[in-house]
């Protein structure tokens, strides 16, 4: 039995068709994958199954009953849930305190002992390991994903919408999320998910919708296709997964980092003594378990966290008290981890991103007020350039799918060829096309001579794009290894704090810390 069916859907935005006539069922018991680019159509269409929007067109049937859906509440009573990209959690509010937000059973005081004990059955039922007592703000995001699906759960959701969930997730917590949805599923739960991720949709779902410019491709068994089928379904073309690059021609030291200590919250040291240096042209990479100093390091450098010992030197100039926008005119670029949080204004427009950085010079800049018609044209130029999926310049940055506010934020970074690029996840929420153009650019620039340094939990990406690798653990630099050689076996030991001296020896002579 097919437990949703959306037919004919069609949703506009202005101009803009973001949905043109879809057609989706989905089964019970099943894991349904909803594969596109960025800015395809399948949030948009998830939020109209979920109530968020309504269709211009078509019907939604649930369960082979036609249904109106015009808001979330009416969603809930009919057994759908979801999990948003980003989480809408109070962070001072505990996990029960979240989870009964909205949905409080009572015209009397909360039970909270009663709400309690109902959320531990249901976290210990699918083997969420969720501590109903724990503050949000306390806990890590992946522990937030799951206190997400639980609020799904408590509101007796049968069926679960997650949108894009391993998108900000470790590798290990990608695996645990894939065996919580098969536990789903085994107790008759469906699952629908968006995601840009091959590897994870064969590992993991039942059938795929694919989904280009808001128009469906096709719908296909996963065990009667492969990644370069899906590929090339969702893009239109053919997609190399080989990148290909010629050997680094690495010029002067422009950043040098030496003994660092950067304290954390709770005011240990985070970043505890950390040494390494990166050349122009020549890109250096950072792997590691999340967790171990890589964001405090990362905001450190841009100059958002104090720094409690040792020196940052960029082109030979110590930065360790620069403002931000000193470190912009030093030749200083950063695609920052959180694009929401550090990269973007979300109620500014996407022209007003793309200056963020240089609103203040020319040509942007004349005498006290703002060329905007410069501005406009200078995003124009880069929308096109990029590929940025928006209705136009003016289009509200958070108006726009998590994949084509990343391109807003490369675009903007790379368009002023820094020296110095700090790329931290720059491919995350992706699609493979994207992710594609935007691995061939970061080359680019460090052909040209730009220096780059990348953090990325994403193994595949760190060892095709860096030149050297270093692994940090615990605040420190544990080893560099040769990208080019190094198995996943001696990747994985050395991340998990263990001691590779073959890869000390061989990279200790062109690697001087």
């Amino acid at each position: 039995m097919n437990v949703v069916e959306m037919r004919n859907i069609t949703k506009r935005f202005g101009k803009f068709t973001a949905n043109d006539q879809i057609n989706l069922a989905v089964k019970q018991g099943e894991i349904h994958a909803l594969l596109g680019e960025n800015g395809a159509g399948k949030s948009t269409l998830m939020n109209i199954l979920f109530g968020l929007y309504q269709a211009d067109e078509g019907e939604v049937w649930i369960k082979e009953q036609k249904v109106e859906i015009d808001d979330p509440t009416i969603a809930n009573r009919l057994g759908i849930g979801m999990v948003h990209q980003h989480f809408m959690l109070v962070e001072p509010f505990t996990v029960t305190e979240n989870i009964i937000l909205g949905d409080e059973r009572t015209s009397g005081k909360i039970d909270f002992r009663q709400a309690e004990k109902r959320i531990q059955e249901l976290s210990d039922r699918y083997k969420l390991r969720v501590d109903p007592r724990a503050k949000v703000a306390d806990i890590s995001v992946g522990m937030q994903q799951r206190v997400e699906i639980l609020k799904t759960l408590y509101r007796g959701a049968d069926t679960l919408i997650f949108d894009e969930p391993t998108a900000v997730l470790t590798p290990q917590e990608i695996e645990e999320l894939t065996e919580i949805m098969r536990g789903l599923v085994r107790e008759e739960k469906t699952i629908i998910f968006i995601t840009h991720k091959l590897k994870e949709i064969m590992r993991t779902a039942d059938r795929c919708t694919v989904i280009r410019r808001g128009k469906v491709m096709d719908t296909v068994n996963i065990h009667e296709t492969d990644e370069k089928k899906l590929a090339a379904l969702m893009v239109g073309r053919e997609v190399s997964f080989d990148l290909s690059k010629q050997k680094a021609q690495p010029g002067k030291s422009v950043l040098q980092i030496d003994q660092l200590v950067v304290k954390g919250t709770d005011n240990s040291n985070v970043v505890d003594g950390l040494s390494l240096d990166v050349k122009a042209g020549e890109i250096v990479g950072i792997a590691g378990v999340d967790g171990n100093g890589q964001s405090e390091l990362i905001e450190a450098l841009a100059r958002f966290r104090a720094i409690e010992s040792g020196t940052i030197r960029v082109k030979d100039q110590v930065i360790n008290s620069f403002k931000p926008r000193k470190m912009t005119g030093l030749g200083f670029g950063h695609i920052p981890e959180d694009r929401q949080k550090r990269g973007l204004v979300l109620d500014f427009t996407v022209s007003e991103n793309m200056i963020l950085q240089t609103y203040y010079l020319p040509p942007f800049k004349k005498g006290l007020s703002i060329q905007y018609a410069k501005a406009d044209q200078f995003a124009r130029d880069l929308i096109s350039e990029y590929d940025v999926r928006t209705q136009d310049e003016h289009t509200l940055a958070r108006s726009l799918s998590g994949g084509n506010q990343q391109k807003v934020i490369i675009a903007r970074e790379l368009s002023r060829e820094p020296e110095l690029l700090i790329a931290a996840q720059p491919t995350r929420g992706m699609d493979v096309g994207a992710i594609e153009f935007i691995h061939r650019r970061i080359i680019d620039h460090r052909d040209k001579g730009g220096a780059v340094l990348l953090f990325s939990l994403e193994l595949d990406e760190v060892l095709k794009l860096s030149d050297r690798l270093a692994v940090i653990y615990e605040g420190k630099i544990q080893g560099w290894v040769n990208p080019q050689t190094v198995t996943e076996e001696e990747l994985g030991y050395l991340m998990a704090g263990g001691q590779n001296v073959v890869a000390k020896e061989e990279t200790e002579s062109e690697n001087p810390i």
